[in-house]
């Protein structure tokens, strides 16, 4: 069935585009949410005569979604997590958490689902996720995750010891004198 997209659509087009889907995806999803109308002689006819206006929205998509780019490529961002034994983390960093973090250090806003990490990130370090802008219009950021949980040191309870030992020397010492 050919239908008319009001939108964009990951994988088939962008706004005004005429595309072939199946029957029941366009009448039981894109229709009700108002993402698709059929491709009647009459919407087609209605389409040509938006598509000024439309090529319009699409410059202006793809003008902010290249300024974005050029603030976040190959950028680093970083991710305070706890990191236990073999460098894994207690939970998982996931996309609205990065999303969240290139906010607050980049200062650019970016949808969640618009980020790529393959999976939540389960280990400390350097990870590299895709944040898609408009279309093929992406970049590549590098998360750092995890500051290791701080283990105190064999030698820091001898070192306590020692100045209690010291400590209770002391008195001992100036009472002698």
């Amino acid at each position: 069935m050919k239908v008319i997209l009001l939108g964009e659509l990951r994988g088939k087009g962008g706004e005004g585009d005429i595309v072939e889907v199946a029957q029941g995806y366009a009448e039981n999803y894109l229709f009700p949410q108002k993402i698709a109308q059929p491709a009647t002689p009459g919407n087609i006819k209605q389409l040509e005569e938006r598509r000024h206006n439309i090529e319009k929205r699409e410059e202006k998509r793809i003008a902010d979604a290249n300024a974005t780019k050029a603030k976040l490529d190959d950028q680093t961002i970083v991710i305070d997590a706890k990191v236990g034994e073999n460098n894994q983390l207690f939970g998982a960093v996931t996309a609205a958490q990065i999303a969240d973090a290139i906010k607050a250090q980049l200062g650019v806003e970016v949808d969640r689902k618009r980020i790529a990490t393959g999976g939540a990130i389960k280990t400390a370090g350097a990870h590299v996720v895709d944040v898609n802008f408009y279309r093929e219009i992406g970049s590549k950021v590098t998360v750092m995750v995890g500051t290791p949980v701080e283990e105190e040191p064999a030698e820091e309870p001898e070192a306590a010891e020692a100045e209690q030992a010291e400590a209770a020397e002391a008195p001992a010492e100036e009472s002698a004198e």
